[in-house]
Formats: C-alpha cells, sequence, structure tokens
C-alpha cells in the first residue's frame, strides 16, 4: 500500500510542477507593462532680453524675476518713425520712447498655464498701462513651442494713469503671440496685436487697429 502511494505521489510532482510553472508564465504575460516615467516638465523662461519690430518701431527689451522671487520686472525702449509707437506719440515726441514694468508671475494656474498680471509706468507717448499675460507650453505637440494670450488697458495721455486717474479716456489692446523656442537659449515669435477704443488719440499716422510684430529673444 504504501509503495503505491509513494509511486503516485512521484507521478503527481511533475504534473504539478508543470501546471504551476504553465500558471506563473501566462499571469505575467497577463501583467501590464510598467507605466514609462512622464517627461519632466519644462518651465517657461522669462529672465530674457528681446529684439522687436512692428511696422517701421524697433524696440528692445529686458525683463526677469527679482531674485528667486515670481515678481517679474520689464524695461522697454523703443524707437520708431512711422510705426505704432509714433502714432501713439500724437507728435508728442519723435517716438521714442522709454517704460517699465513690475508684475508677478502666478506659475501652473491651471492646466500648466502661467499667468502673469503688471502694471506698467507708460513712457512719454501714452499714460501707465494695466495687462494680463496667460502663457503656455506646449511642448506635447512640438518640443520648443509655445502660446500666449495678453490684454491690456492704457491711458490716452502720458500724464495719466489707469489706475489711480479718474479723467481721461483708455484704450484697450489684445494681443495674441506664438513663439518657438529653437534651443535653450534662443527663440522667435510672432504677435498679432488688435486695439479697441481708439477714437480719443489724435494719431501722428494711421490708425494702428491691428499690428503685427516679429521677436527674436535671448533667455539667460
Amino acid at each position: 500500500m504504501m509503495s503505491v502511494r509513494v509511486s503516485l505521489m512521484k507521478q503527481l510532482i511533475p504534473v504539478i510542477a508543470l501546471t504551476t510553472l504553465t500558471a506563473a508564465t501566462f499571469a505575467d504575460a497577463a501583467a501590464p507593462a510598467p507605466a514609462a516615467a512622464a517627461a519632466p516638465s519644462v518651465g517657461l523662461c522669462y529672465n530674457r532680453v528681446g529684439i522687436s519690430r512692428s511696422g517701421q518701431d524697433n524696440s528692445l527689451s529686458v525683463s526677469g524675476f527679482l531674485g528667486s522671487s515670481n515678481v517679474l520686472v520689464n524695461v522697454e525702449t523703443n524707437s520708431g518713425t512711422a510705426g505704432l509707437n509714433t502714432a501713439f506719440s500724437s507728435g508728442k515726441t519723435s517716438g521714442d520712447t522709454v517704460s517699465f514694468s513690475v508684475g508677478y508671475v502666478f506659475k501652473n494656474v491651471y492646466s500648466d498655464i502661467d499667468a502673469a498680471v503688471s502694471i506698467g509706468s507708460g513712457n512719454q507717448a501714452v499714460g501707465s498701462s494695466f495687462s494680463v499675460n496667460l502663457r503656455r507650453g506646449l511642448n506635447e505637440i512640438l518640443s520648443g513651442l509655445e502660446v500666449a494670450v495678453g490684454y491690456k488697458e492704457q491711458k490716452y495721455d502720458a500724464d495719466q494713469s489707469v489706475i489711480f486717474g479718474s479723467s481721461g479716456g483708455k484704450f484697450s489692446a489684445w494681443t495674441y503671440e506664438i513663439a518657438y523656442n529653437i534651443n535653450k537659449q534662443f527663440s522667435v515669435a510672432y504677435a498679432l496685436t488688435a486695439f479697441g477704443n481708439l477714437d480719443g488719440i489724435n494719431f501722428a499716422g494711421p490708425n494702428p487697429k491691428n499690428v503685427n510684430t516679429v521677436s527674436i529673444r535671448y533667455n539667460y
């Protein structure tokens, strides 16, 4: 009787082993492959120097964060003879202006969108301004691609404030921009600015309802 049991066990052991190995093989094949590590998010650069051209106007701007904060400072100088800046000067200046702005960048407010809110000093041509700019990278479509949408309100007259001034009118501007970062240092951009509420301005030239701007920027 004992010999029968031993013989039976010897026959069952290979069957059990084969069954176990087969089940393990199918389980490994059915198991989902480990998810690939997500690509690291590339932040948008705000420390940069830009050269832009709108019509006959040329501008040079420098922007950057104050230290490690999200406070953004921008300084811009514009020199033009017959373009947008000269049109806004209304004969007050030759078209050469200098302005600066201070704002704050709220990073990744929604779906990788950065929101910047800023107040501008105005210049020799127009008064101070208030602006909001939304910016997002589109690396999921094309590495280095990004878009931005901005809205600005600015006083007609250079001696008026859009924030504190109560008299005088103001105009508005929507800007739509697409940019491509060639590498970590250089980028190119095209922007279309659509102006509104311009009736109160005595233009030195044609009414610039829509302005095209081409820019080259260096990230530092």
